[in-house]
């Protein structure tokens, strides 16, 4: 019989053969209790009593000695997986990417994992999706750009949700104060015949904006011509969702407003301003007023939507209405652990503001 002296101690490997730091390991190197350690890393609201000095201490501790939490076995003891659902119309450049930016950063801070599919604002497979996700054990979703008819069964924040639903609640954009930014900055440089690009069908924030332009418009005492009123179509998903699609229909309807405005090669348009649905319609329509010999924005002003990150930088550096897309996968993040925490009180509806961001894309109107 072995000696107890002598017996190994149980340690964990990695498939590389090397020794897993636990939890226990964190502990002893810290002179604290594993529980203590525990409810630290695992950002339990006992924690909150635990002194910052201390909760710093653990966190830089598991950092230094590159601790990896065993999710198997911590979702065993809990019967919990620690995953969420992510849907999302589309992954590229764009809306989708800026407002995943918050929300992977705010689940991996919490020590989550999440699984992400593209529902590409097809219903049908929305529903099914959301039914393999509930397969896969995930304990809540955030949808983005998604029209749903029921609540899901799990807890769900839906990213630029207008309909109000029993446990589900909305983050969305003030499309007031984004669409008065907008319109009052051209009025203000003197423009007063305005096109627009309405969003596409199937796009959720599509009606909620256009109804905000047409009251906004009656406000400010701008006349809308219907013949410069263009509604896009959108990719065969029933919306615009990636850069190749966004410019070529952009650009389409940029030469439809110039045939809708009797313009001619190097002559002005009727309208001396467009704003966009998107940011990506309104670099597609500047391509398309510079191949008719205009210039931006001595001859047409072009306001767009949502900030992408390539808008600054494009040329001319593109005027936009900045939705705050990080902050609001942050707050969709915060809000659905909050809730997987046990909080069961929760806003039905969280409103971010917008911001214009006035760049080289619009002046002044000059005299004709």
């Amino acid at each position: 019989m072995a000696d107890s002296k002598h017996k190994p101690k149980q340690t964990t490997k990695t498939a590389a053969g090397e020794k897993r730091v636990t939890l226990k390991t964190v502990a002893e190197f810290l002179k604290l209790s594993p529980a203590t350690v525990s409810v630290v890393l695992n950002r339990s609201p006992v924690a909150d009593s635990i002194p910052e000095e201390t909760k710093e201490r653990v966190f830089a501790a598991a950092q230094q000695l590159n601790y990896r939490p065993n999710y198997l076995a911590r979702s065993l003891r809990g019967k919990r997986s620690f995953s969420v659902g992510v849907l999302v119309p589309e992954i590229s450049e764009g809306y989708a990417a800026g407002v995943m930016s918050g929300i992977e950063d705010h689940l991996i801070e919490a020590g989550y994992f999440y699984l992400i599919a593209s529902h590409r604002a097809k219903p049908d497979l929305l529903v099914e999706y959301l039914n393999q996700l509930e397969d896969r054990s995930v304990e809540g979703f955030i949808l983005v750009a998604a029209e749903i008819e029921t609540p899901p069964r799990l807890p769900t924040i839906v990213v630029s949700g207008h309909r109000k639903l029993e446990g589900v609640t909305n983050v969305v954009i003030d499309h007031n104060k984004a669409v008065s930014q907008a319109l009052s900055h051209l009025v203000e440089l003197g423009h007063e015949r305005i096109a627009f690009f309405r969003g596409a069908t199937g796009n959720i924030d599509a009606d909620e904006r256009w109804r905000t332009i047409e009251s906004t418009t009656k406000t400010l005492g701008i006349e809308m011509q219907p013949a410069l009123a263009l509604q896009l179509v959108g990719s065969r998903y029933g919306a615009v969702f990636s850069p190749e699609e966004g410019y070529q229909e952009g650009y389409s309807y940029g030469q439809k407003l110039l045939a809708n405005g009797s313009v001619g090669r190097g002559k002005k348009p009727e309208f001396t301003a467009l704003f966009a649905f998107n940011d990506i319609s309104a670099i597609g329509a500047i391509r398309a007023f510079l191949d008719a010999g205009l210039r931006i924005p001595e001859d047409v002003s072009v306001v767009g939507f949502d900030d992408i990150q390539s808008a600054a930088f494009h040329n001319p550096s593109l005027t936009t209405v900045r939705q705050p897309l990080r902050e609001m996968g942050v707050q969709a993040g915060e809000i659905l652990l909050q809730r997987l925490a046990g909080q069961n009180v929760y806003p039905d509806s969280i409103t971010v503001e917008p911001q214009l961001m006035v760049r080289a894309s619009t002046g002044r109107v000059r005299s004709r």
